[in-house]
């Protein structure tokens, strides 16, 4: 009986001792916006799952206290935590760890986080462990000096403004931390305390940079009011509360993606090691963050900031490759329609337009009058003077007008035939430099398009070849693989670092192609909006109707030859042909039995003495002078041979017309080639839209899982380098699928002489009409 009594006594001390503990953590912080209460959820959640089932937590919103850098409601609020049911302290910031760490005896388990650095603090950091009861803190590796030092690289500033939250400066001997922070840098400083983001604005006056020092509880919303007045004064900025507010417009910081993760997971790890029996008194307190400067590429460059080649193997960048300094923000529309204003060399084919205009006007100026008028002075030797009779006067003066009109001339009127074809001919000449023009304005839209999205990618790939070498290095240090994958991964970062220097180069040559295709001054800044089928200027065109009929077998081939015959219809090149041809017809009737036409013209001259003087001025005896007269004449030439130049002429002319003929047939020939090998191209790209989305997703996945197993040494290096290189081809694809279809559509519409963007909604109506009445009668034939 007493054993079985032991037994039970034994089970039920068993299963108190198994039982999971209760914790009720509180917390101190300094201050609190949605954003901290957002971390602070994040936090809780990562305690929570690091635990598990080694305690039971609880975070009573009762006892989350914020001082609002009030030291008094700080020091208050400490006192309200010991007296309650609180197992565990987590205390945030500078105000929190003025009273925190002043405390000689900590009658509650303490944590004591995000106030200590490497520069400023009131604990021994050289210790490895607090080594006090009931206490701990965790030592970031963050520098005020670092981060300065780092901002002076990269601007040279003079004065910087270091922002620090007005709360803390009546604690913080700020002149004395920032003042020792410089030295060496050969720059001042000047402190700024705020209390908001207006208040901060309002003291930037003096300065060339400014550190924010402070500002982790700032909104999203006043970091980018902030950025963007920076911005606009041309200001570069660095921040240490890391990337977060370099995405919202902060020009840098010395903090790499993940840091807050980090920290998160070391705290979790902390309050674990308490539950499960170790003193906090005896935990790690220092906290090796990895140094990444992460820079916003677009602020950088609005501000005129330039990115140093060298700085580009360690540094991260965040922003898309978009023109920050941009005076114009083009649509496809937009350059297409200031080409076509603008271009140099369209402006060059409209003067052959005009001359060609003005030999037009020169051929019908035969069929107008000409009118001369001369005027003479004469003196004739006195003696003949003598012996005329008055009709050679020694002194004269005379002069006569002339009217002539040409009636009718078989080579003018051939010649203004000729004339009229050549400037039709020039016309569609003009015509189809339009649409190369437009078309190369496209191309080079699209090469910014493309080029932009490979920087974009070259950048990830580079962010993904570090990620990798981390990798690398943890797998070296637990030595689960050889060193040599860690050098493998540094060569690759060198390399795939050249290979954003070159993309975004690439870009910057396409923005200047763009610029002189519009005639832009060639370093004007300028930048482009993205396209897509269902967007922007393409959503009005419904370009998923041609995907629809080219998606169709019944559909495809009515539609292609619609297409060719619709490409014949418009084509400029075909139409210059046939004017080019009739000019070459008039110019074989010319020299043929038509130039036996005679040419009829009427001529008419006045002519008028003025004055006669000298030796035989006077008339005869009993005679007079007609100081006054005029003819009229009527003319009729007909050639009869002109040393065999008809012949030779229009031998010429046959050989023109012949010629003309073999290049309408290579025309009509290359039409319809490019359209059917413009369709297939469309039906590949509309093939691989769907296939680089699947390839996509599959190769981010495959890269994922294959980075896990790397990193449990389940796989080596070649299949993680080959798995990241198939993810970065897979993103190109996809990227660039919708560019090239359209890109492909655009070529296609310049083969059939009209773009659908150009055309008016009425327009586009009718060729979708004319096109199913033409399926409709090919139908109805068969």
């Amino acid at each position: 009986m007493k054993r079985k009594a032991w037994l039970f006594m034994g089970m039920l001390f068993l299963g108190e001792w198994t039982m999971a503990k209760t914790i009720t953590i509180g917390f101190m912080l300094d201050n609190q916006t949605t954003q901290t209460n957002q971390l602070l959820t994040q936090l809780q959640q990562e305690i929570t799952a690091v635990v598990g089932e080694d305690a039971d937590l609880y975070f009573p919103e009762e006892r989350v206290f914020i001082n609002h850098f009030q030291l008094s409601t700080a020091e208050q609020q400490y006192q309200q935590l010991m007296s309650s049911d609180v197992d565990l302290i987590i205390a945030f910031g500078v105000i929190t760890s003025q009273v925190v760490s002043r405390q000689t005896i900590h009658q509650k388990p303490t944590i004591l986080f995000g106030a200590i650095n490497q520069d400023y603090n009131d604990l021994d950091i050289a210790r490895a462990t607090s080594g006090i009861d009931n206490f701990t803190y965790l030592i970031e590796s963050e520098s005020f000096t670092n981060d300065l030092e780092k901002l002076k690289q990269l601007t040279h500033f003079k004065t910087v403004g270091v922002a620090v939250d007005g709360g803390i400066v009546e604690f913080l001997d700020t002149q004395r931390v920032f003042g020792q922070a410089l030295e060496g840098l050969n720059a001042d400083h000047k402190i700024i305390p705020f209390r908001s983001v207006d208040d901060l604005l309002s003291q930037l006056d003096g300065i060339d940079a400014l550190y924010l020092a402070g500002g982790f509880f700032l909104a999203p919303e006043d970091v980018q009011k902030l950025a963007v007045h920076l911005i606009e004064r041309s200001m570069p900025s660095f921040t240490i509360n890391g990337v977060d507010q370099v995405k919202n417009g902060i020009m840098a910081s010395h903090q790499a993606a993940g840091d807050i993760d980090q920290f998160f997971r070391r705290i979790a790890l902390t309050v674990d090691d308490y539950v499960s029996g170790t003193p906090l008194s005896q935990m790690p307190v220092f906290i090796d963050y990895t140094e990444q400067l992460t820079i916003n590429y677009n602020t950088a460059e609005a501000i005129g900031v330039p990115i140093k080649y060298s700085l580009l193997a360690n540094t991260d960048f965040v922003g898309g490759f978009y023109n920050a300094l941009s005076k114009a923000n083009y649509n496809l529309v937009d350059v297409i329609e200031q080409v076509l204003q603008n271009n140099l060399q369209l402006q060059a084919e409209a003067i052959d337009t005009a001359l060609a205009q003005n030999n037009l006007d020169s051929s019908r100026n035969n069929y107008k009058p000409s009118i001369s008028t001369t005027l003479n002075g004469l003196y004739v030797d006195p003696d003949l003077a003598a012996i005329s009779g008055g009709s050679n006067p020694e002194f004269s003066t005379s002069g006569s007008l002339t009217i002539s009109q040409t009636l009718y001339s078989n080579a003018a009127n051939a010649n203004i035939g000729i004339q009229q074809n050549l400037l039709a001919a020039q016309q569609q000449r003009f015509n189809a430099s339009q649409l190369d023009s437009v078309f190369s304005a496209i191309n080079a839209y699209f090469n910014v398009l493309v080029l932009k999205t490979n920087a974009q990618i070259q950048l990830l790939n580079l962010k993904l070849t570090k990620d990798n070498l981390k990798l690398a290095k943890q797998s070296y240090e637990i030595g689960q693989s050889g060193k040599s994958d860690t050098l493998r991964f540094q060569s690759a970062k060198a390399q795939n670092t050249q290979a954003m220097v070159e993309a975004a180069n690439q870009l910057e040559q396409a923005y200047i192609n763009l610029n002189q295709v519009m005639n832009n001054p060639i370093d004007a800044e300028i930048d482009i909006v993205d396209v897509a089928m269902d967007e922007g200027v393409f959503k009005a065109y419904n370009y998923n109707l041609m995907r629809e009929l080219l998606d169709d077998p019944e559909l495809r081939d009515p539609f292609i030859d619609f297409v060719i015959y619709k490409a014949k219809q418009n084509a400029p090149e075909l139409k210059s042909l046939k004017h080019n041809i009739a000019a070459a017809e008039q110019e074989i009737r010319l020299n043929g039995k038509s130039r036996f036409l005679p040419t009829v013209a009427l001529q008419g001259q006045y002519n008028k003495t003025f004055d006669r003087n000298g030796a035989g001025s006077l008339p005869p005896p009993g005679g007079s002078f007609l100081d006054d007269n005029y003819n009229i004449a009527l003319t009729v030439s007909v050639p009869i041979f002109s040393r065999n130049q008809f012949n030779t002429d229009l031998y010429a002319a046959l050989l023109r017309k012949d010629q003309l003929n073999i290049n309408r047939q290579s025309t009509e020939q290359s039409i319809d080639v490019n359209v059917r090998s413009g369709i297939l191209s469309l039906v590949n790209e509309m093939s691989n839209i769907q296939l680089s989305e699947v390839s996509e997703a599959t190769a981010k996945e495959s890269l994922e899982l294959t980075q896990a197993s790397y990193t449990n040494g389940a796989v080596n290096i070649v299949q993680l380098i080959d798995a990241q290189n198939n993810y970065i081809s897979a993103q190109l694809a996809s990227a660039n699928a919708i560019y090239n279809f359209l890109l492909n559509g655009l070529q296609l519409e310049r083969f059939m002489g009209q773009y659908f963007l150009l055309n008016s909604p009425a327009e586009n109506a009718a060729f979708k009409a004319e096109f199913f009445d033409h399926l409709n009668k090919q139908r109805g034939d068969e």
